[in-house]
């Protein structure tokens, strides 16, 4: 398989359902992603064919970006800057240094974690295991450009209660990997097709990226989103293929995610892209298989001349 190394970079639910007994802070979504007949907590990755229907699976592009939960969290946050000279370091700057020092760890934790998607907050995220902290610090960049991305793969949980992230009701996500990196660093790390320059290669590729994060609706909780989110930042065959068509005067018209016909008991897609020819209106498709079965999606066949039957 043909991977990019990525840079490291509902309804309304009841207060019995998100378990408010215990401190907002300590609720863990997968506990309310897998219930049981039986009492017990099912593998949070185990096969959907034993979780069919319970689990939600979410890869998703975004920004990430910490918000006090509360006023007595914010006012702690301000102790703890007080007590470092910050002098000459921007507050994006102060905060990463706060953050990352061993003795703040708990305000990390107390802190809301906010992935937002073309502007949109859309999910609160919470770590499925305590080590794993230490991402949400790292997506946290010192000097935040425009270009920035992070990549969210995880679970998704019930909506969050008020109380949870200062009155802010949106869906929880346990996450299990975030990846932190900026569009350049991804354009550059691809490999250039051997009839393309750099000059002419790098627009193509940041135009077919951008294109799949604008894409409606497009919050990575869906098959059809999330496999997309996976080619864009792990498949770098696809942008080989927009540039081979750009260089014969072709345009990207479609981009198109349909059940395999190799479906059986793996869920299996077909991603076609679809690229009309600017003179003639012909129009040529491409296709590559991925399996979206359980949380991480893997390519089952590398693109390839698709005909329609």
């Amino acid at each position: 398989m043909e991977n990019i190394e990525t840079i490291q970079a509902a309804p309304d639910q009841t207060s019995e359902s998100l378990n408010l007994s215990v401190p907002p802070k300590s609720i863990n979504p997968v506990n309310h992603i897998h219930p049981s007949d039986t009492g017990e907590q099912p593998c949070p990755t185990c096969s959907a064919s034993k979780n069919a229907g319970l689990v939600q699976y979410v890869y998703a592009l975004g920004r990430i970006q910490p918000r006090f939960p509360n006023i007595s969290i914010e006012k702690e946050f301000a102790q703890a800057t007080s007590r470092r000279n910050m002098a000459g370091l921007t507050d994006n700057q102060a905060m990463h240094e706060i953050l990352s020092q061993q003795q703040n760890r708990y305000l990390v934790r107390k802190l809301c974690w906010i992935l937002s998607i073309e502007g949109l907050e859309t999910y609160i995220l919470q770590p499925m295991n305590p080590a794993d902290l230490d991402m949400l610090i790292d997506s946290l960049r010192p000097a935040p450009q425009p270009t920035d991305v992070n990549v969210v793969i995880g679970i998704l949980g019930p909506v969050a209660p008020p109380q949870y992230c200062n009155g802010l009701q949106i869906p929880i996500v346990g996450f299990d990997q975030i990846y932190s990196f900026d569009v350049d660093t991804l354009i550059k790390s691809i490999p250039k097709p051997d009839k393309t320059t750099v000059k002419n290669f790098a627009p193509i590729a940041e135009e077919l990226f951008r294109r799949i994060m604008q894409m409606t609706d497009n919050a990575g909780a869906t098959d059809d989103h999330r496999v997309l989110n996976y080619l864009a930042v792990r498949y770098h065959a696809i942008y080989a293929t927009a540039a081979d068509c750009y260089s014969r005067n072709s345009s990207l018209t479609g981009v198109e995610v349909r059940p395999s016909a190799l479906s059986g008991t793996r869920k299996i897609v077909d991603v076609i892209f679809a690229f009309s020819n600017r003179n003639t209106d012909v129009t040529d498709k491409y296709y590559c298989r991925v399996d979206v079965t359980e949380e991480f999606p893997f390519l089952v066949t590398k693109m390839q001349t698709y005909i329609d039957r």
